[in-house]
């Protein structure tokens, strides 16, 4: 990522978010707009610039909870890696579109208030036998006994 180029968002949600899977990962789609506002200097009064659109992307827990906390119309801060895509369409007219897979995204708190509720996610598979470190015995010295190097070094298929 260290070449990519990176964005944050501060616009709408123009779409509910989709929810779907590849293979066992969960992708959320979901469209952006962002409206940028100008003030004149001259006469004090604000107006709109040009809405543009962002396709966003987000993956596995991100995804799930994109799809359970956000709504068609709700402010949004999104934060990811930007890129486009071009094609040509039927009729000839070539398209840009502009997409954001996004690392993080929260509501705007600008415009409303939020309760957070954190995600609770699996806890990872207990070890199949745990390694208990007997007094005075290598495995309590911080070394590694020869059994369990010799396990370790078995090379994979």
């Amino acid at each position: 990522m260290l070449n990519d180029t990176t964005v944050t968002l501060q616009g709408w949600l123009g779409s509910d978010v989709t929810l779907r899977r590849v293979g066992d990962d969960a992708v959320a789609s979901f469209r952006v707009a962002v409206t940028p506002r100008r003030r004149s200097r001259r006469t004090g009064e604000w107006s709109d610039g040009e809405t543009q659109w962002y396709t966003v992307s987000a993956w596995r827990g991100l995804a799930e909870t994109c799809s359970a906390s956000l709504r068609r119309g709700d402010p949004v801060l999104v934060h990811g890696r930007l890129t486009s895509s071009t094609w040509t369409t039927m009729a000839g007219v070539e398209t840009t579109t502009m997409e954001v897979d996004a690392a993080v995204v929260g509501h705007d708190l600008t415009w409303g208030s939020a309760v957070f509720t954190r995600t609770r996610r699996a806890a990872p598979p207990a070890p199949e036998r745990p390694v208990e470190a007997e007094a005075g015995s290598e495995a309590g010295s911080g070394e590694r006994r020869e059994r369990d190097v010799e396990q370790e070094a078995v090379p994979a298929a």
